[in-house]
This record gives structure tokens, sequence and C-alpha cells, in this order.
């Protein structure tokens, strides 16, 4: 059986273009340098898993759990999953996201066979599904962070379409063939047909963004950030700028959360979160990308309704030390344990636990007297039945992955 302790964690940092330089880096205790740290993986997934370090030693952690996966993941988790069920990130946005949707879990599964079969490399960059699994997820912004999140409600779409003059012939589309009819259209517009509609809207918007003269609750400044990030700038105008325009643009502050379920199309603006999702990595682009967008898969998964973007906050529990976030997904659950100098946290871990400490310092006790040190950007993962207890050194800030 497994050892049901504490190990440190070492995951891995992933330099995607849209990220920043330092955040990733600083919170690490990394050099930083001229390469964007965009996300920080804490997780088994095979593509990047974490090394655990134990008795001196470091293994991949899916290797170390397909070891004996009942004695690290308990064996109701190992019957349900098979393996961690969850990847945890950090991520530093500072350029935005592609639109984008994951797949149910059926639909990932159908899709890997599918591309398996078809014998397209899991490396290919047109590649849809990279493993069988589903991606709900949560993000708890550690920032001021921005996002897009679903489509507008009825009303507030239809006012979109009649307010901007270059969207006048979406709208009886809309009135006609409702959301599904609306992206679909311009999804499939021929490329030629994008630059001749977008052009004068982008003709305003870029100056405006330019000269700051905008807000980010306008998608006319996502609009202009969108053509000054693209290499072909107004020459080939992204028809992701529809989604800007079509979707929810949320604010999260510090603290607060957000749920995306599967076919909820969604895309990062800035900032930084933490996020927890199902161990995944498929993803379904639609644009404001430079990779494979495929649109016919992308309209299969979205799902065409309305979205009432719903801001988490929380549930205290531990006397008001932690701070979880529940959502429908049975793989996950993400929480915040905040310790003032001197206090204590005490737990057994259910399930495996891991976690990032964000701030502050102390000390993890673990079984048969080993002790964590704990400092800003230490990761640990709890084996399942550890029994621990954190001591805040000075104030401890710790996000914690679970299954719950």
């Amino acid at each position: 059986m497994r050892d049901p302790n504490l190990f440190y964690l070492t995951g891995k940092v992933q330099h995607y273009a849209w990220g920043g330089f330092r955040y990733i880096p600083e919170l690490l205790g990394l050099p930083v340098t001229d390469q964007p740290s965009a996300e920080y993986w804490m997780g088994a997934h095979q593509s990047a898993p974490s090394m655990l370090r134990s008795d001196g030693n470091n293994q991949p952690l899916n290797a170390w759990i397909a070891e004996d996966p009942a004695g690290a993941l308990g064996a109701a988790a190992a019957s349900r999953f098979g393996e961690l069920p969850y990847l945890f990130k950090i991520l530093d946005v500072k350029d935005m996201l592609s639109i984008q949707v994951h797949p149910t879990k059926t639909e990932a599964e159908k899709g890997f066979a599918r591309e398996n079969e078809a014998g397209v490399p899991l490396n290919a960059a047109n590649r849809n599904y990279k493993d069988a699994n589903h991606k709900p997820e949560i993000m708890v912004a550690l920032s001021d962070f921005w996002l897009l999140h679903g489509f507008l409600p009825e009303p507030r779409l239809r006012s979109v379409l009649s307010s901007v003059p270059e969207f006048a012939s979406l709208l009886p589309v809309f009135e006609k063939d409702g959301y599904f009819g609306l992206y679909k259209t311009v999804m499939e517009m021929p490329q030629e047909e994008v630059n001749t509609l977008l052009r004068p809207l982008a003709e305003r918007a870029l100056p405006a963004y330019r000269a700051g003269s905008l807000s980010k609750e306008d998608p006319a400044f996502w609009t202009g950030r969108a053509i000054d990030n693209d290499p072909q700038g107004m020459d080939r105008l992204d028809r992701g700028i529809f989604s800007i325009y079509f979707f929810n643009i949320m604010n999260v502050a510090p603290g607060d959360a957000v749920f995306q379920d599967a076919g909820i199309p969604h895309a990062y603006l800035e900032g930084q979160n933490a996020e927890l999702m199902a161990n995944s990595d498929n993803v379904l682009r639609g644009g404001l990308t430079p990779k494979h967008i495929d649109v016919p898969e992308l309209l299969k998964h979205t799902r065409f309704e309305a979205v009432h973007p719903n801001i988490l906050k929380g549930d205290l529990i531990h006397d008001g030390k932690e701070r979880i976030y529940p959502t429908p997904a049975p793989d996950f659950v993400l929480s915040r344990i905040s310790l003032r100098a001197g206090e204590t946290y005490s737990h057994t871990a259910e399930a495996p636990e891991t976690w990032i400490v964000l701030d502050g310092t102390g000390r993890a006790e673990g079984p048969g007297g080993n002790t964590l040190n704990l400092a800003k950007g230490t990761t640990v993962f709890a084996a399942y039945k550890a029994a621990y207890r954190i001591v805040s050194g000075v104030d401890l800030v710790i996000f914690k992955a679970a299954i719950p």
C-alpha cells in the first residue's frame, strides 16, 4: 500500500505565448527571463506529469500512482477514475486565450478513439482530442480577472446586434435561427466576407484602444487588443471578434470563482488565477488563436443557450480557515486555506490532495514525524489517508485541490 504521507511536488511550467513573464517565475522562485510563463501544471496528466519526491528520489506522479492506484487514490477514486482525476494549474494571462469549448466525457471518448483510429499523432497540430476525458473547470481569481463566458442573454445580444452597425445583417439571422444559426453563420463565413464586415468596426476600435479611451467592459477594448496583438492585424481579421461581442464579458475580483462546464464557450482575457479541471487537455478552438481551429467540431459541442454569469463566493468551513468552492463536477473540488500567524489547520486527506502555497510561511506535519517546510511557491501532494497538521508562521495562504 502507498505511504499515506505528505510529499514535495514539482510541477511543470508551460511557456505558451499568451503568458506573462514575471508572475509564475516569481511565485516559484525561478529567474525571470524573456520566455513567457503561462501555466504551472500540478498533476498527473500524461503530457506533463509533476515530479513527486519520495525517499530522496523524484518520480513522475502518474507513474507513482500507477504502481498502486487504490493505495494512492483510495479504492473508491481508483475504481471510479483509475487515475488522479484532476489537473491543478496557476495561470498568468497576459494576452487573450483562444475562444474555446470543452467536450463532454462521452464525446471526448468518441473523439479520442476516432482520431486514434485515423492515425493522427497525439502531438499533431491538427489534433482536437489529446485524451478521452471531459474538462469541466473552475477558476478562482488571484488578481482582477477578465474573461468571456457563454452567450449573452437574448435581450442583450439583440441589443448588440441592433446597435453595432456592422452587425445589422446578422439580427434577422438571430431572430430566425437563434444562437446556433447566428454563430454558425459567422464561424462559416468566408474570410473575405469577415474582413469586409468587420473592417469598419476594427477601424474604430483599434485607434480608440491605442489611445486608451476604452473601458474593459466595452467589447471594442478587447477587439482593439486582439487586432493589436495579431501579426496579421487588419489584413486578416480574426472571426473570434464576433465572440467578443456575442459573449458575456466578466470581471472577477480576487477570491471569487467561475465554473465552466462542458460546452460553455469561453476565453480568458487578462489576469492571474488558480484553475482546477478534470484531468484533460481537450480544447476545441473557435478563434483568437494561431492554433488549430475545427469549426464543425466546435459547433457540434457548443451549448447554444443564454448564460447568466454566476460568480461563486465559496463557503467557509474549518472554523472559517478554509473557503471551499463546490461545483457539480465529480472529479475535483478547490479550496483556499488562510491562516494567520500561529494558527493551525488539521485534516485527514479522504482523497489525494495537491496544495500550492501562494503566500506566507509555515510547516506541514505529516505521519511519522514527516515535516515539510512551506513557503511561497511550495507544492505538496497529500496521499490518500494522510493525517496532517498545517502550522502557520507568517500569514499563510494555500490553494488545495482534492476530490469531493
